[in-house]
């Protein structure tokens, strides 16, 4: 599968059908929407968890240098908290371009914090994608993330920010809150 997965999802048409849907988000999507939508709530979804193997050339990296950001592995018995956002179909082209460096939709069941349930949509780069890195020592993770820097800012605002998210969130995430630790380790502080 290319990098660009954009006529991929549009060709797969999930959940297009419908007036309103759920979308989960884990990485950015958490603190930077960008987009309308209807309501906003803390969700997790289980057999899930969220790691930094996820290649990014195009919004916190380059072609040549690409950054990490997040994606989703399976893990059975494993709960990944995020929030999720009532949308409409309409949001799809943005959400289809922001997420299309590798990025399928696929559907997923939520939990919200109230335990309610609902089928929503998940964007996921799997290891079928041309971008995906996959695991690497955690040392070297946070490392390439200090360097990286591509269209949407540096590498480390994205760690950084998700990090502080999911505190606010009060979800205990140690792959990002480890990778966090050695970036601040990195750059001195």
């Amino acid at each position: 599968m290319s990098f660009n997965t954009i006529e991929a999802n549009r060709r797969d048409g999930r959940f297009a059908d419908r007036e309103q849907l759920w979308l989960f988000g884990y990485g950015s999507l958490i603190y930077k929407a960008g987009f309308d939508y209807i309501e906003r709530r803390p969700a997790t979804i289980r057999g899930w968890q969220r790691r930094f193997w996820q290649g990014s050339h195009d919004h916190r990296g380059t072609p040549e240098a690409p950054g990490r950001v997040a994606t989703l592995v399976e893990a059975p018995g494993e709960v990944c908290t995020g929030m999720a956002y009532r949308i409409t179909p309409a949001v799809f082209g943005h959400l289809d371009h922001r997420e299309k460096n590798g990025y399928l939709r696929f559907a997923t069941e939520m939990t919200f914090a109230d335990g309610g349930h609902e089928e929503g949509l998940v964007y996921i780069a799997t290891p079928e994608n041309e971008a995906f890195l996959g695991d690497a020592p955690a040392d070297a993770i946070a490392r390439q993330i200090a360097v990286s820097q591509g269209p949407s800012g540096p590498n480390r605002d994205y760690l950084l920010d998700l990090a502080d998210a999911l505190r606010e969130l009060g979800a205990n995430d140690a792959h990002v809150f480890d990778l966090e630790a050695r970036l601040r380790a990195l750059e001195g502080g």
